[in-house]
């Protein structure tokens, strides 16, 4: 059976969810996207997804199938899900596994596509076995209406590997492969050995952005292009690393930073920094203008943020290894603040950091 004729199941479609499986359908594959979103359901299936990216010829509406969550029972009398993607926000995770674990095939999976490291919480549920880890490296996509879907970062194609996929145990497997070729109908796919060490990498960029742009109501661009905030994102880039290499990860390039090069130009290496600098710079110049991660999306539309799985998991993690990341976890804090409407975002929010 051919990765096309697979029973594809998008639980979360979000902006991730949406832009993958958008992708996937145009390519063929049968998707069922399933979403507590209602407005966004009936939108989809009323008039199909919409999906924009940053070239002309990357915008188009494709016919898709769509379920409120209160219908996924209906998978009991359909052919079962082969693959089961997993890109709900990390604070939803196990519902989603709960929810979808009974309609997987024999030999199904279920893969996380998300922010946060949940392989752990997933295979509470559905058994090792059963469990993929898939990354999305610079997608930066957003839902921005019910049905509509845009990605706000170049493609990577060449440049860059947007996706990564990884075993549990890290050697390369059959269906690791076709889960590869598969994700490459949307972008740049591979398979890594080193699934742990790529989540603790995209872990540490994601600390070292979303809160910050959380907090101060930035956009992902003038976060990386104001010399403040900047700096504030490579400290806690710095904290991430050290914390990261002291679990034991052999944490990979992050986006042209070298791990050490990081940790060293947020420890104050003016060498270091330069470069750093430089490099995030030099990404601010290829987005576009509006793009803002998810946690400032989150804040935007008043919803439950993942802060607590992106930096505060790293502040945990550094507190149960004895290693205090002061910054992790002093913008944790900040963001639920802004969460809970205690504090309203701006620049002045990080000054004392």
């Amino acid at each position: 059976m051919s990765d096309m004729s697979k029973c594809i199941a998008i639980i979360g479609a979000g902006a991730v969810g949406s832009y993958i499986g958008g992708q996937m359908v145009r390519s063929g594959a049968d998707v069922t996207f399933i979403d507590p979103w209602p407005i966004h359901v009936d939108a989809m299936r009323e008039r199909g997804l919409s999906v924009s990216g940053m070239v002309p010829g990357d915008r188009y509406t494709v016919a898709v199938k769509a379920m409120h969550v209160c219908d996924v029972q209906k998978f009991a009398a359909q052919k079962p899900i082969d693959i089961a993607f997993i890109c709900t926000s990390s604070c939803d995770t196990d519902w989603a596994t709960l929810l979808i674990g009974p309609y997987l095939a024999p030999g199904g999976f279920v893969v996380s596509v998300q922010n946060g490291i949940n392989e752990e919480r997933i295979a509470a549920h559905v058994g090792w076995g059963r469990v993929l880890g898939g990354i999305a490296s610079l997608i930066s996509v957003e839902l921005y209406q019910p049905g509509c879907v845009r990605r706000t970062a170049p493609r990577g194609g060449e440049r860059h590997t947007v996706f990564r996929v990884g075993e549990m145990h890290g050697r390369v497997t059959r269906r690791a492969e076709e889960l590869a070729g598969l994700l490459r109908c949307v972008d740049s796919a591979k398979v890594t050995t080193n699934l742990w060490g790529e989540r603790w990498s995209k872990l540490t960029v994601n600390s070292m952005r979303n809160a910050v742009s959380a907090v101060t109501g930035m956009t992902g661009n003038e976060r990386d292009l104001n010399d403040i905030t900047r700096w504030l994102g490579i400290r806690l880039g710095a904290e991430a690393v050290r914390v990261g290499q002291a679990l034991g990860f052999e944490l990979e390039t992050m986006q042209r930073m070298e791990p050490e090069t990081l940790a060293r130009a947020g420890e104050g290496d003016s060498d270091a920094r330069r470069e750093i600098d430089g490099i995030l710079v030099s990404y601010a110049r290829m987005r576009a203008d509006g793009q803002r991660p998810s946690t400032a999306q989150d804040i935007l539309r008043g919803r439950r943020t993942e802060i607590d799985f992106i930096n505060g998991y790293v502040a945990a993690k550094g507190a149960e290894i004895g290693m205090p990341v002061p910054l992790q976890a002093a913008v944790t804090a900040l963001v639920k603040k802004v969460e809970r409407r205690e504090l309203a975002p701006g620049l002045a929010l990080i000054a004392g950091l």
